[in-house]
């Protein structure tokens, strides 16, 4: 039976299982894009700021310091996987009604290499808890983090969560956030990797993995910010929420005399999430927001 559970709890709760990695050398081109481990110093001088991205200007200022390695925290490698026999991979035709093309497993696997990891989309769908399993111990040599999301409507919930809790300590709980739908969490294994599962609902799927797996990728990777920027505009349309619950809103944003954001019509539809530079964020004690109101913005990364 799932238990309810706030969005800061849950998001806690999966911080305390996803530790950093290991830190190790790296020579200075395979370091671009990783996450600096430690400090660096040119005699007292900082240069170098531990928990910041390795980008092009950090690796040109380690080598004019005379730097040919860098102490890096490696891209963890996540392992994305989507169960259920009434998907079918695009490209492929549909057999019947209750068919769908598997669509979050290509969502997630790119979301998680724009977070920062490597992603690795597991292309066989399984139809069953052996199947499901044996592909899940096959991956588990490569995953600092498995992901798992199942079919829209999660009718393949049940195999999936019956299959992670028979490899390890998994909890099934549904997060106080609009529309979300039921979640999996926990550790799998001999080494105890990190396992969550997302609800089949791309919509669903893809503000989980924005809100709870992204921070996790960044907490391994030692980033200094794990979540993303935060800023305050008015609506320019209000905007409902469910009482005692979290919800993020798909928006754009508008520069001019004063920032504005607008709320996406049709909230339902999937072509919302492309079309979004941001997510309005209305805390659990909030009903909603009138035009005007300053409201909390998510940013996305995007150029629109």
């Amino acid at each position: 039976m799932e238990r309810e559970i706030s969005v800061s709890e849950f998001s806690a709760a999966l911080l305390a299982i996803a530790q950093p990695l290991a830190a190790f050398d790296m020579p200075l081109l395979d370091a671009h894009g990783a996450t600096l481990a430690e400090n660096i110093y040119a005699g007292e001088r900082l240069v170098l700021k531990s928990g910041s991205r390795i980008r092009s200007t950090q690796i040109g200022l380690a080598a004019s310091i005379g730097l040919n390695r860098l102490p890096t925290r490696p891209h963890p490698r996540v392992v994305v996987i989507s169960a259920g026999d009434d998907l079918v991979e695009p490209g492929q035709k549909l057999r019947d009604h209750e068919d769908e093309f598997e669509t979050n497993s290509w969502m997630l696997t790119t979301a998680v290499k724009e977070a920062g990891a490597m992603g690795y989309r597991v292309h066989t769908i399984p139809e069953n808890s052996e199947q499901l399993r044996l592909i899940i111990e096959d991956q588990l040599v490569r995953a600092d983090l498995i992901v798992i999301s199942g079919e829209s409507h999660d009718e393949s919930f049940d195999l999936i969560t019956s299959t992670l809790q028979g490899l390890g300590e998994v909890e099934s709980v549904i997060p106080k956030l609009t529309d979300a739908g039921r979640h999996n969490f926990g550790t799998i294994g001999p080494d105890k990797t990190p396992v969550i599962t997302l609800p089949g609902d791309p919509i669903a799927a893809y503000l989980s993995a924005e809100i709870f797996v992204r921070p996790m990728i960044r907490t391994m990777l030692g980033a200094a910010n794990i979540h993303r920027n935060i800023l305050q505009a008015p609506l320019t349309s209000p905007v409902e929420s469910k009482a005692g619950y979290t919800s993020l809103i798909r928006a754009t944003l508008t520069s001019g005399a004063q920032l504005t954001v607008t709320p996406l019509p049709e909230q339902e539809l999937l072509s919302t999430l492309s079309d979004a530079q941001g997510l309005i964020a209305l805390p659990a004690d909030s009903t909603g927001a009138k035009a005007g109101d300053l409201v909390d913005v998510m940013v996305l990364e995007r150029n629109h």
